[in-house]
């Protein structure tokens, strides 16, 4: 009723001011024209803003601000009307802005030129009289016809109140317990967003439940309403066949441009694109006719729109993190090279248009249905997701994979366990499944492990670079001054026994704190970088950016990695870089993935506060001898394979089933090893259809107190995989590994299952969300779930591909 009385008295004002008060308001005020002008132009939006519902503001460019009202009314003659009005509107909204722009009559007369009228229609004083007062003509025909049709809709409602009352109130259905009180929510709060209107939502009852029934899900479907269309629109499409493709020109167009870090992504692409092409090609030997289906992928950056502050672009040039571009430049190459469709945004508008967001502020579901099936993004995407998708992201979160450098824990990823346990940070509490992040390095099982590639030399590349490594050349790890503050030490030492070279940023002068002994060559381009490594003995790292690309590039391009040992190491508890990071991970070193999985004589790692052992490092590398060296899943190849396996069978759509509890759970078809250390799949026990990774590969160890499941797999050279622990939280497994359960409990805990001591007390894991191989405590020895990999290629299984 309120918006209705606001429509009425606005329309009434505009149409008396339109016809009565304006032409002696300008006589006097004609001097002051362009000031005049002006205001008109102010004072005629705000009116439309008012009487039309504030509409313009919530439709996409290029939208009538009118399309909303035409949805609600309806009718034909409606939505005629209100075409003309828009219209209407449009051209007045071109003669205000020519005439605000007006100085002179010179400019009047050309401003007559734009709008296509006549220039002797137009002179000066009497012209412009003449135009605002047409103007304010069309205004108030506008505010008429806006009247005509208010009293029409409320005429309609009325008919509809009256006649179909009863088939327009809330249903009473066990099915929708919600449905009533999202009805009076509507009721209170439906003009809280401009996309219920969009939706046809226009305040009577029965625009709330078919907006509630077909819109979004909370009310059964009305029987009076044609069901057809919903039916034919929910039709799957048929499966197409991902073909691997070997041109990436048409990629580097999806890339867009515009900003640097793009420029930088694609010059990357660009370089590596040979590499890729035979990537796809020895893997599509490996393959043979294994059919794939092609994916309709939405690649969304968040952290690159200017929403989220676009912190990187302006650092590109001058030395900032390049980490999280490579590795994106890398995943685009990865899901084009495989064959997917793929659409790529890098702005909010352009992810609202490609998923169908209505206009407002994010309350209502998308438009149509996701017609991706996987969205890449990243914490900055998923927040801009979930703002502007309303219902729609719950429906849809499942498709989602997130690039997350760093990892997210299961403790941190569940929001109400994270909430009541002191694990809320600012970026976890997602309640997606752990392994919908992915993570740079295999830092914990939980996430899974995307990576990135290196570039990969031939065997003739291999040998040259060998035959002109330098002995005594040094490149130091740190393209940003920062990072060499108080390093003076470390680089005295190294002094003494090699050449040191540095590729800090700066404009114009050397920064302070690069020693003078050391050969600045600025900020590199990728190949001239490469050149540099190609030629040094060693890459020295001072313990900051932790775990980036840059070691691998160094010890594929044949040089020696020097890193420093973390004691006591770093973690959110006491390390300000990792503070609010969901993770409670500890690195023990600048590079762990270096130290763990590569190691001597390629990765050596010393503490730095130890003189001695730094100085004795630097000898002992100087006479080591090493062949360029780059794991297989850095490469291409290695790559390709990863995400094909990934896409073709993640699934996380299908709800996981409720944790087995107690002794009421089935038995586990696990037997104890001929060693009685561990338990194994039997080998009569039934295959789980479609679980991925095979269940065969399991292979189960109860841990030390005070050991992660992470570590305990590492230590009998297996890993952990968390989409396993179901098959192990049950009493049975307990009581299959000879443990003693003297009581068992369920409950929420990241920890379990898991066995007590004191108290010989067995529990189980009662949220799904919260199995996890990260995470110990002296209290308990944590049931662990391993399994096998493919060598060079820790993400799979043997059987995995």
């Amino acid at each position: 009723m309120y918006s209705l009385i606001k429509h009425l008295c606005s329309a009434y004002l505009v149409k008396r001011w339109g016809a009565m008060a304006l032409p002696a308001l300008l006589t006097h005020l004609l001097p002051l024209r362009r000031l005049f002008v002006l205001g008109i132009g102010f004072f005629t939006l705000c009116f439309l803003m008012t009487s039309l519902g504030g509409q313009f503001s919530t439709r996409r460019l290029g939208d009538s601000p009118f399309t909303i009202r035409t949805e609600v009314m309806g009718g034909p003659e409606s939505r005629g009307v209100l075409r003309k009005m828009s219209d209407l509107l449009e051209l007045m909204v071109k003669r205000m802005d020519a005439l605000a722009r007006l100085e002179n009559g010179s400019e009047l007369h050309r401003a007559g030129g734009d709008l296509h009228l006549p220039a002797d229609r137009m002179p000066p004083g009497a012209g412009l009289m003449e135009r605002i007062q047409a103007i304010a003509q069309n205004v108030s025909d506008i505010a008429v016809k806006v009247d005509q049709i208010l009293r029409h809709s409320l005429l309609l409602h009325s008919k509809v109140s009256e006649g179909g009352r009863d088939q327009c109130e809330a249903p009473s259905d066990p099915k929708f317990p919600d449905c009533s009180g999202k009805v009076e929510w509507m009721r209170a709060r439906w003009t809280s967003d401009p996309c219920y209107a969009f939706f046809g939502v226009d305040g009577t009852e029965c625009s709330f439940l078919i907006y509630l029934s077909e819109v979004e899900w909370f009310c059964p479907p009305l029987p009076w309403r044609n069901q057809t269309a919903a039916q034919r629109a929910s039709k799957p499409l048929p499966k197409v066949q991902a073909v691997f493709r070997s041109n990436l020109s048409h990629l580097l167009d999806l890339m867009g441009s515009g900003k640097e870090s793009l420029i930088f992504m694609k010059k990357r692409t660009k370089r590596l694109t040979a590499q890729w092409v035979l990537a796809a090609q020895r893997l599509a030997q490996k393959l043979g006719a294994t059919w794939r289906d092609q994916k309709q992928i939405l690649v969304h950056i968040g952290f690159l729109t200017e929403e989220s502050g676009d912190v990187f672009s302006p650092r590109v040039l001058k030395g900032g993190p390049l980490g999280e571009m490579v590795q994106w430049a890398d995943i685009l190459a990865a899901l084009y090279v495989l064959g997917h469709g793929l659409r790529v945004t890098v702005s909010l508008k352009e992810l609202q248009s490609n998923l169908g967001v209505p206009p407002g502020r994010g309350s209502c579901p998308l438009t149509i249905p996701l017609p991706f099936d996987l969205i890449y993004t990243d914490y900055h995407g998923l927040q801009q997701m979930k703002q502007h998708m309303g219902l729609s992201f719950k429906k849809y979160r499942c498709r989602i994979r997130v690039i997350d450098t760093f990892g997210t824990e299961p403790a941190y990823n569940h929001e109400e366990y994270a909430t009541l346990h002191g694990y809320r940070t600012n970026w976890g509490y997602w309640n997606l499944n752990p392994k919908q992040f992915m993570t740079m390095f295999p830092h914990t099982p939980d996430n899974s492990f995307m990576g990135f590639v290196s570039e990969e030399l031939n065997e003739t590349e291999k040998q040259l670079i060998k035959g002109g490594k330098a002995s005594n050349m040094a490149v130091v790890y740190g393209k940003e001054a920062s990072i060499w503050k108080g390093k003076e030490k470390f680089l005295g030492i190294l002094n003494k026994y090699m050449e040191i070279h540095g590729t800090v940023y700066y404009e114009s002068q050397r920064p302070p704190e690069v020693p003078a002994f050391v050969k600045n060559h600025g900020l590199l381009p990728q190949p001239e970088f490469q050149q540099l490594l190609r030629k040094a003995k060693l890459f020295i790292g001072f313990g900051f950016p932790y775990e980036g690309p840059a070691p691998l590039e160094a010890i594929a391009n044949g040089c020696i990695f020097l890193q420093s040992r973390f004691s006591p190491p770093h973690s959110s508890l006491n390390h300000e870089f990792f503070r609010g990071k969901p993770t409670s991970r500890e690195v023990f070193s600048q590079h762990p993935y270096a130290e763990n999985f590569i190691g001597k004589p390629h990765v050596w790692t010393v503490d730095y506060n130890n003189s001695e052992e730094f100085e004795a490092a630097i000898k002992a590398i100087m006479t080591t001898q090493v062949d360029p060296y780059l794991p297989y899943e850095y490469t291409c190849e290695g790559m390709l394979e990863r995400i094909h396996a990934y896409i073709q069978h993640q699934d996380f759509c299908t709800a996981p089933g409720p944790a087995p509890q107690g002794a009421h759970a089935p038995q586990s078809p696990f037997v104890l090893a001929p060693n009685a250390t561990h338990l194994e799949w039997a080998q009569n026990a039934s295959l789980t259809p479609g679980a991925w990774p095979p269940v065969n590969s399991l292979r189960a160890w109860l841990a030390v107190p005070g050991r992660a499941c992470t570590d305990t797999c590492l230590d009998h050279g297996l890993i952990c995989e968390p989409s396993f622990f179901p098959f192990l939280n049950s009493q049975d497994a307990f009581l299959k590994l000879q443990v003693p359960c003297d009581s068992t409990e369920s409950e929420m805990n990241h920890l379990y299952p898991a066995f007590a001591q004191p108290g010989q007390e067995c529990y189980l894991q009662k949220e799904p969300l919260l199995f996890s191989c990260a995470g110990s405590n002296t209290k308990y020895r944590r049931l662990c779930p391993c399994r096998d990999f493919r060598k060079g290629q820790v993400a799979l299984c043997q059987g995995c591909l």
